[in-house]
């Protein structure tokens, strides 16, 4: 009985150790492909293609610059970055390269055109557009409640001449539209 126990056990350990080794086999090879080895001929060569490849963003991955990704995408555009330097371009010349490959999106700094500038001041004129209506609809609000106040003014006024109008002609008004009659209708 003892026996079978510790067979089942070790059964389910090695299950366990089957299924955890593929995936750290696997995440081992993505980590190792990371590294690029590239030879440059000047130590400045190098560091233009440390800073180019730090200033440049990966079109795939949200604010990753391609040193950092690890996106087949980045991976071809350090690769491209390292050939461009191989041919002699200077460093803005890889950055107009690759905004004319990728777009504006692959530098950190885009430049200000008709769209950025969009971008930028929509949401302004959204909350600029928001405090102009609230201010209109406050104002609206407050001159409705002075033509209510008012026009309440001008009918008492106009509720007493009425009173002393029915009260020369020898009839009585009623103090109020609620008030009955002795019949006990609505007059």
């Amino acid at each position: 009985m003892k026996n079978a126990s510790m067979k089942k056990m070790l059964r389910v350990f090695w299950l366990l150790v089957g299924m955890a080794l593929p995936p750290l086999a696997y995440t081992g090879l993505v980590y190792a492909s990371v590294i690029d080895t590239y030879q440059f001929s000047t130590v400045e060569q190098e560091q233009q293609y440390r800073e180019l490849t730090a200033q440049l963003r990966c079109p795939k991955c949200q604010n990753n610059n391609i040193a950092d990704s690890n996106a087949i995408i980045a991976e071809d555009m350090r690769q491209k970055v390292y050939e461009l330097m191989q041919q002699g371009y200077n460093k803005q010349q890889v950055v107009d390269y690759m905004v004319t490959r990728y777009g504006n999106f692959v530098t950190y700094d885009p430049p200000l055109t008709a769209s950025t500038l969009i971008l930028w001041l929509g949401p302004l004129l959204v909350l600029l557009g928001g405090a102009f209506i609230i201010f209109r609809q406050t104002a609206k609000r407050r001159t409705d409640k002075v033509l209510v106040t008012s026009a309440a003014v001008v009918s008492e006024e106009q509720q007493q001449r009425l009173q002393r109008l029915l009260e020369e002609n020898g009839k009585s008004a009623p103090n109020s539209h609620n008030e009955k009659n002795n019949n006990g209708e609505q007059p």
